[in-house]
C-alpha cells in the first residue's frame, strides 16, 4: 500500500500562470516483500496448519466441538493476521500469547477445574466405558466357548504401544483385530497366517515376538477385546478364548448384577461407582464433579491435615534457607571477585559456575551417596560417624547444603552483573565522606544490590518452594515416624502431594489437583507480599 503526496519542490518556477507542477512522493507503510521473508511465512503458516489439522482429529473423535470451533477460529485468526499488512503490533504480541494460553494459562486453568472431579485410576472415562470394563474385567471361560489362535500386536511402539489381539477364527479361518472397542475383521490380503492359524504379519500392526509379548505379559492377561457375547481374553500369549461376563448391568435398577453369586452394586452418581449395600465399590468407575469435596479432605481428615501443616512449615524454612544459603555464598564470592586487583578473576568465575552447569539431576544422586553413613566421603573425609540421611535434622540439613552447593552459582552470576552495573562514583564518594567498607556495603551497595535483585530472589523462592528433586532424589522425604509413613522430616508439599496422590491406594489426580492449588495460593500469596515490599524497595531508592 502507498500514498502519493504531491509538493512543487523548493526553488522550483511555476508554469502555466504561476501553478505549481506537482510530482508525486511514494510513502511506503510496509517493507517490500523478499523471496527469504515469502518463504518463511509460508513455512511457518503450513507448520501452523498442519498442527490445528494433526490436533483436529482427536477433537473430532472426542466429539469436542467447542474445541474444534476454538482451533478453528484460532488458526483462521492467525491466518488472517499473517496475510494481511495491518496489525503490525498483534503479530508480535500473538505468538507469545498464544505461547503464554497453551502453557501456563491452561495448565492451570485444567488443573484447577480437575480439584473439582474424582479423576484417577478407577475414575478416568464415562460410565458407559466402567460398565464395559467391569463386564470384560469379569469375563471367565466357560464350557464350549469358542477359542482362537492369537497374536499379539500393537499399533505403535512394541514396549508401550496400545495392544491389539489379532485373533484367528478356527472355524471360517476369518482373521479379526480386537482392541479395546471391539473386534473388527481383515482383509484377507492384508494379513499374513501360518500353518497354526496365527498372524504372523498385518498391515498396519506391529505383530510382537516372543521377548516382547512377555516383556508385556502383564497387560496381556488383563486386556480383553469386549463382544456382544461377552469377551475374548488371552490363554498364555499364542491362544485366547471368547468367554462370558459373570456381571451384566441391569439399566432397570441402574445396578450391576453377578450373575453367579448375586450380589448387586447400585450406581452413585455422586461418588461414580458402583456401590453394594454394605458399602463395598467395584474398582472401575467414572469421572464425576465431586465439589470441594477435595478440598474438604485436605483440611478436615485428621491423617492428612496434621501432617500438611508440619511439612508446610517446614517447606517455607527450606524455601527461605535454601535462598538465603545461595544468595549469601553468592553474594560473597561475587563481592571477592569484584576487586579490581584480584588476578585471574575470568578462570574462577568459571570454575564457581561448575556446579550450575552440571546436570543438578546427577549431582543430587552423586550428593546422596556422598552423605552416606557407612562409605560417604563426608563421613570419611571428616572423621564423622553422622547418619546424616538418617537424622531429622540431620536430613534437613544435608538438603539445604545440596541445595546451596547446586543453587549459588546462579546467584553469583546475577551478583556480579548486579554489582558490575552500579556505578564506582557511589562508593567511592561514600569513601570520601568517610564510611568505612562495611558501612559502604551496607548503606550503599547493599540496598542497590536488593532493588535489582529482590525480584529473582522471589522467583527462587518460588522455585525452592516446589523443589520435588532437590528433595526426592537426595532423601526420598524421609526420614519416615513409625507412626506415619506417608509424611516424613525432609518432604517439601510436592512431594507430600506426591506420595498421597500416587501412593499404594493408586493415582487420584483429582485430590493432587486440589492441594496444588492449595501450594498455588501460598506461592501466589507469599510472592505478592514480597513484591509489594519491592515496590516501596524501588520508590525510596528511585
Amino acid at each position: 500500500m502507498a500514498t502519493q503526496l504531491t509538493s512543487a519542490g523548493p526553488g522550483r518556477r511555476a508554469p502555466h500562470g504561476g501553478r505549481h507542477r506537482t510530482e508525486p512522493y511514494i510513502v511506503r507503510d510496509s517493507a517490500p516483500v523478499t523471496l527469504t521473508g515469502l518463504t518463511a511465512k509460508v513455512v511457518l503458516l503450513g507448520l501452523a496448519a498442519g498442527i490445528a489439522v494433526w490436533a483436529a482429529f482427536p477433537l473430532v473423535e472426542a466429539r469436542a466441538w467447542a474445541g474444534l470451533a476454538i482451533l478453528a477460529g484460532t488458526t483462521a485468526a492467525i491466518f488472517y493476521l499473517y496475510l494481511t499488512r495491518r496489525h503490525v503490533p498483534a503479530k508480535y504480541l500473538v505468538p507469545g500469547t498464544l505461547l503464554l494460553i497453551a502453557f501456563q494459562i491452561f495448565p492451570i486453568l485444567y488443573t484447577a477445574s480437575t480439584a473439582f472431579t474424582n479423576f484417577g485410576d478407577g475414575h478416568r472415562g464415562n460410565k458407559a466405558e466402567a460398565i464395559v470394563a467391569i463386564q470384560t474385567a469379569s469375563v471367565t471361560q466357560v464350557p464350549g466357548s469358542t477359542e482362537y489362535a492369537l497374536a499379539v500386536a500393537t499399533t505403535g511402539d512394541p514396549a508401550t504401544g496400545p495392544l491389539v489381539f489379532l485373533v484367528t477364527d478356527p472355524a471360517t479361518r476369518a482373521v479379526y483385530a480386537g482392541n479395546a472397542a471391539g473386534l473388527r475383521a481383515l482383509p484377507e490380503g492384508e494379513v499374513t497366517v501360518n500353518s497354526a492359524g496365527k498372524v504372523t504379519a498385518a498391515r498396519g500392526y506391529t505383530v510382537l515376538d516372543a521377548g516382547q509379548a512377555s516383556a508385556r505379559s502383564a497387560e496381556i492377561t488383563a486386556f480383553a477385546v469386549p463382544t456382544p457375547g461377552g469377551a475374548i481374553r488371552s490363554s498364555g500369549l499364542s491362544r485366547a478364548y471368547e468367554g462370558k461376563a459373570t456381571r451384566e448391568y441391569a439399566e432397570a435398577c441402574d445396578c450391576v448384577r453377578d450373575t453367579a453369586t448375586g450380589r448387586t452394586w447400585t450406581a452413585d452418581e455422586g461418588a461414580g461407582a458402583f456401590v453394594a449395600a454394605d458399602g463395598e465399590r467395584l474398582a472401575q468407575g467414572w469421572k464425576v464433579g465431586v465439589g470441594l469435596a477435595n478440598f474438604s479432605r485436605v483440611l478436615t481428615d485428621s491423617t492428612i491435615s496434621g501432617p500438611f501443616l508440619r511439612t508446610l512449615l517446614w517447606n517455607v524454612a527450606f524455601a527461605v534457607g535454601s535462598v538465603a544459603a545461595t544468595f549469601a555464598l553468592g553474594l560473597l564470592c561475587a563481592l571477592a571477585l569484584h576487586t579490581p586487583r584480584m588476578r585471574g578473576r575470568a578462570l574462577y568465575r568459571v570454575l564457581l559456575i561448575l556446579p550450575y552447569a552440571m546436570p543438578s539431576f546427577a549431582m543430587l544422586l552423586v550428593w546422596r551417596d556422598l552423605f552416606n553413613t557407612d562409605f560417604g566421603l563426608v563421613n570419611r573425609l571428616f572423621g564423622l560417624d553422622v547418619d546424616w540421611l538418617g537424622g531429622v535434622w540431620s536430613a534437613r540439613l544435608a538438603v539445604v547444603l545440596v541445595q546451596m552447593w547446586l543453587g549459588f552459582p546462579y546467584m553469583f552470576l546475577v551478583a556480579t552483573g548486579a554489582l558490575q552495573a552500579i556505578p564506582r562514583e557511589l562508593t567511592e564518594a561514600s569513601t570520601v565522606d568517610g564510611a568505612g567498607p562495611w558501612q559502604s556495603f551496607r548503606r550503599v551497595t547493599l540496598p542497590l544490590l536488593m532493588v535489582a535483585l529482590t525480584p529473582l530472589l522471589i522467583s527462587s523462592f518460588a522455585f525452592n518452594f516446589n523443589n520435588f528433586n532437590a528433595v526426592y532424589l537426595t532423601t526420598e522425604g524421609g526420614p519416615f515416624p513409625a507412626d506415619n509413613p506417608t509424611a516424613g522430616a525432609t518432604d517439601l508439599l510436592i512431594t507430600y502431594t506426591f506420595r498421597l496422590a500416587f501412593g499404594a491406594a493408586g493415582a487420584q489426580y483429582g485430590f493432587a489437583a486440589a492441594i496444588s492449588v492449595f501450594i498455588f495460593a501460598i506461592v501466589a500469596l507469599l510472592s505478592a507480599v514480597s513484591f509489594r515490599r519491592t515496590r516501596r524497595q524501588e520508590e525510596l531508592y528511585a
